[in-house]
């Protein structure tokens, strides 16, 4: 029998957890003579990971509780758990442990949740969360082996792994989503990631990285490299539709196939006070949710209701919207359901993935890090939110307090 004299074991109060910084390597094609052709993911990883550790001096590396990497396809050099060794090449101490996660498309915003979910029990108190995905190397879905199951018992259709196919099922779906409106989505996307990056507002979160090609030497990647400045709604209207014959997604519809990695470091607010580092946002809540995997695009859409739920908030509270456009179908099917508009200034202002690409698991921390930028520059926001489609029908959303918010600016 226990001895009843013993002490009760403290249960830790919860703890409001912070986002202090992010970054992201340039993302590049991937094909063969893709930015990253000849460079390894993990490499890209460790790029991130360094990088946070050099913009915070403060910060003493033994003080990193954990290191969280995700990757969509697990195997070769993105694979091994993927957090430790990324954790030990980037010269953390040994005693700094690390772990891979998989959740395909939100493996990176799975890591940040993951981990804030620790920070705010009192189980750890700094982390470096992230994903890096090198298609080139690594398609989605390569050498995997689905249990025949699924389509023997009919629990997916047989397209429903097939994200483009989802996408086209969206268009069949909801007719309000139109080719047109999906095109003039593209467009934009393309517009507004030309116009940020004119303007400063995407070179800042950018760590360059080294490349060596055998046939060319060594150079530098300081640039993203699929973006399409210039894209025109003629040029859109008469791309092919590779998912289907007839259809309405396209290649200026979709994000490209891309490699990059990205990673952002979080803290319980108390110590990032005690250790001088910043506050460029506050979780406040986030979810999760399934819907059928033939229309995966529309995840985003439940996780945000209960996001919100747990909050206590409604859409009109939330000033920012970061969401990931695997595809412009995906994008409007959220909006709509919202009832906001497919031009809404809250809605992406520096583009997204259609321009910049999706490097699979990296692209949760990507939208964090640009909605930490947005929130510095509107301090009349109070709150933004983060969300995606998730492969195999699932949406994650995560809902962030802007720490310069001001009663103030919003009352402007």
């Amino acid at each position: 029998m226990p001895s009843t004299s013993r002490p009760d074991a403290r249960v830790p109060a919860a703890r409001r957890v912070v986002f202090v910084d992010g970054v992201r390597t340039p993302f590049g094609r991937a094909r063969k003579d893709g930015l990253y052709a000849h460079t390894r993911a993990d490499d890209l990883a460790v790029r991130t990971v360094r990088e946070l550790l050099r913009r915070h001096p403060r910060l003493p590396p033994e003080r990193v509780d954990d290191v969280a990497l995700a990757a969509t396809t697990q195997q070769g050099d993105q694979g091994l758990t993927l957090g430790r060794t990324v954790a030990m090449l980037s010269g953390l101490p040994t005693t700094v442990p690390g772990f891979a996660i998989d959740r395909m498309c939100a493996g990176a915003m799975t890591a940040v949740t993951t981990t804030a979910a620790a920070i705010g029990f009192g189980a750890q108190d700094v982390t470096i969360a992230g994903g890096v995905e090198h298609m080139g190397r690594h398609p989605m879905g390569f050498d995997a082996d689905p249990n025949p199951r699924f389509l023997a018992e009919r629990i997916v259709a047989a397209d429903a792994l097939n994200m483009g196919v989802t996408a086209e099922n969206l268009h069949d779906r909801f007719p309000a989503l139109t080719k047109e409106r999906a095109d003039a989505y593209g467009a934009a996307s393309q517009a507004k990631y030309a116009a940020a990056l004119a303007a400063g507002k995407i070179d800042p979160d950018l760590v360059p990285v080294a490349l060596r090609d055998p046939a060319n030497g060594w150079g530098l990647a300081t640039a993203d490299e699929p973006p399409r400045p210039g894209t025109t709604l003629e040029g859109l209207a008469g791309l092919a539709t590779p998912f289907r014959a007839g259809g309405r997604v396209t290649a200026g519809t979709s994000a490209p196939l891309t490699d990059g990695a990205a990673a952002c470091l979080l803290a319980a607010e108390d110590v990032a006070e005690e250790l001088g580092l910043p506050v460029r946002m506050r979780l406040v809540s986030f979810a999760y949710a399934g819907v059928e995997p033939e229309v995966m695009g529309l995840g985003p859409v439940p996780s945000t209701q209960k996001a919100l739920a747990r909050a206590g908030l409604t859409i009109d509270d939330i000033g920012l919207f970061e969401l990931n456009e695997a595809f412009a179908v995906q994008v409007l099917s959220f909006l709509d359901a919202f009832g906001i508009a497919d031009d809404d200034p809250r809605v992406n202002p520096y583009g997204g993935a259609i321009a910049v690409g999706h490097p699979l698991a990296s692209s949760g921390v990507r939208l964090m890090t640009q909605l930490a930028r947005q929130f510095a520059e509107h301090p009349e926001v109070r709150y933004g939110l983060t969300a995606m489609c998730v492969g195999l029908g699932q949406g994650g959303t995560v809902i962030w307090e802007n720490p310069h918010f001001t009663a103030e600016e919003a009352a402007r």
